[in-house]
Order: C-alpha cells, then sequence, then structure tokens
C-alpha cells in the first residue's frame, strides 16, 4: 500500500512516516497542496492524507481539486489530517470530499482503524 500525505510540517510528516513504517506502508511526501496534487499522475497512490492548513492551497482546496477530477485518482480514499477545530470543522471536509477526519495529535490505532475501514479491511486494521 503507498499513502501520499500532503503535509507543510516537516516533522508531522515524521510522526505519521514512523507509525506507517510500523504496518509496513510506504508512504511518500510533499509539502504543499500543490506538490501533492502534481505528484498524483507520477506515482500509484492507493489513499491520501491531507492537513488543512498549509502556505497557498489550503486542504479543502486540494481535496476538492482531487474529487473534481473524472479518473481513479479523483475517487482515492481521503483522510484529513489536522490540528484544526471547530463545529463544523468535520463536516466541511466530508462536504469537500473527505472520507474521514482525523485530529492532531494523531494516535497510531485511530489512524490503523481509518485507513483499514476505508481500504475495506476487517476490522479496520491495517498491519
Amino acid at each position: 500500500m503507498k499513502v501520499l500525505f500532503i503535509e507543510d510540517d516537516r516533522m508531522n510528516r515524521r510522526v505519521v512516516k514512523d507509525m506507517l513504517d510500523v504496518a509496513g506502508v510506504e508512504m511518500i511526501e510533499a509539502d504543499s497542496a500543490e506538490t501533492g496534487i502534481g505528484m498524483l499522475d507520477d506515482a500509484a497512490i492507493d489513499m491520501l492524507l491531507v492537513d488543512l492548513r498549509m502556505p497557498g492551497m489550503d486542504g479543502i482546496t486540494a481535496i476538492r481539486h482531487i474529487r473534481a477530477r473524472d479518473d481513479a485518482t479523483g475517487r482515492l480514499p481521503i483522510i484529513v489530517v489536522t490540528a484544526d477545530a471547530g463545529p463544523d470543522l468535520r463536516d466541511r471536509c466530508l462536504d469537500a470530499g473527505a472520507d474521514d477526519v482525523l485530529f492532531k495529535p494523531v494516535a497510531m490505532e485511530a489512524l490503523f482503524e481509518a485507513m483499514g475501514r476505508l481500504m475495506g479491511r476487517d476490522g479496520g486494521v491495517i498491519a
């Protein structure tokens, strides 16, 4: 399985990469939404993890761009990984096309459960 994590903070990318390494999941990284969107045509991605607050294009706009595609990439599972909060944040992410929302700091168990569920794995476990 290959995951693209679109996140501007290097430390956040490192933490998630360490978690995914435990499960044998390959993670590639993009430090901006524009870079991540550009990588979608060059790599066989199975899932996207997307931060919301990034310089330039934000995560919600990036998700809308991805969902607007009419190829298989437009239907990839997308999990928002964010430190943002707010009463309607989850709904705004889902309305934009995200499949799930996780809040930082992300627990490994929650990440694996969400990924497993979206990939159709029994019990929601990736590893």
